[in-house]
């Protein structure tokens, strides 16, 4: 890895995550769920962002003072604690009946898929991002199919 970001970069590195987010998000607003694409998109451009800073916190400590040390998991660690948050907030409970986990899922894959495009991994970005949209769409439509699920419109 380099020690120092363009602005290019920086900039490539912040599209990816926003527009391979899009994905998830514009599935989740076509079946009409209040997290859509502005939501997963700044999720996924939030997680980038903070793993761009902490990546130039860290060259910029390995340049000066080498005693001072970032470690960058704990920024994952932040960022998927604060996504985490998110997502659960995006479950709901009524009686017995529970909505929103697959949206809930799908912010926190927002999230790893910033990270993955944060630390300039673009290939497991958009495995991440195919994989999840393929369960998100075909086998959420076979779910939908099933004989316990055509009474309910959960998610």
């Amino acid at each position: 890895m380099d020690a120092d970001l363009t602005l290019f970069d920086m900039f490539a590195r912040l599209g990816v995550a926003a527009g391979l987010a899009l994905v998830l998000g514009l599935e989740r607003e076509l079946r009409g769920k209040p997290a859509g694409l502005r939501s997963h998109m700044l999720v996924a451009l939030g997680a980038a962002a903070f793993l761009i800073v902490g990546l130039e916190i860290l060259f910029a400590t390995a340049e000066g003072d080498p005693s001072a040390r970032v470690d960058p998991t704990r920024i994952v660690e932040g960022v998927i604690g604060g996504i985490g948050f998110l997502g659960a907030g995006s479950i709901i409970r009524s009686g017995t009946s529970v909505q929103g986990i697959t949206t809930g899922a799908s912010i926190w894959l927002a999230g790893a898929i910033g990270i993955a495009a944060g630390i300039g991994n673009v290939p497991l970005a958009a495995m991440v991002t195919g994989m999840a949209f393929v369960i998100m769409v075909v086998l959420g439509g076979i779910e939908r199919t099933l004989p316990h699920n055509r009474r309910r419109h959960g998610d």
